[in-house]
């Protein structure tokens, strides 16, 4: 979070355009801190934003672990938002999200960095959606 309190305006901007479009996508801050989710991804993830509010990667990780396909556990830096962030690239790969309740489903996600400049990573978008034949 910028230091006035102030989300950068990347984060802002995403934010913006997350209320505008029908794909779930989730969206952190520079330390991973869950800033938002849209109405798009409160399906897949079986919880309103509203109800689950601000959550850190430690959180949110717990809250929906993930595993590979192959169903192998997959650590939080292997996740494709902590890899673009990490890397400052965009990164994709197929997994399954494991919710609190035992369901799975398995799911495309294509993560990529937010930049204030080429050096700052402000934080990371990641949008996704359940495979076709799975769930």
């Amino acid at each position: 979070m910028a230091q006035n309190g102030q989300q950068p305006l990347p984060l802002i901007m995403m934010r913006e355009l997350a209320d505008n479009v029908a794909t779930p996508l989730f969206l952190v801050d520079r330390d991973g801190v869950l800033v938002y989710y849209n109405e798009a991804a409160e399906v897949l993830l079986g919880l309103r934003f509203v109800d689950a509010g601000s959550l850190t990667a430690d959180e949110w990780s717990a809250r929906w672990a993930a595993e590979d396909v192959e169903g192998n556990q997959l650590p939080n830096d292997q996740r494709p938002i902590a890899v673009a962030m990490r890397e400052r690239r965009p990164t994709h790969r197929p997994m399954n999200l494991l919710s609190g309740d035992g369901s799975k489903r398995t799911i495309e996600v294509t993560a990529f960095p937010l930049l204030a400049r080429a050096d700052d990573v402000v934080g990371a978008a990641a949008i996704f959606w359940e495979r076709a034949g799975a769930g």
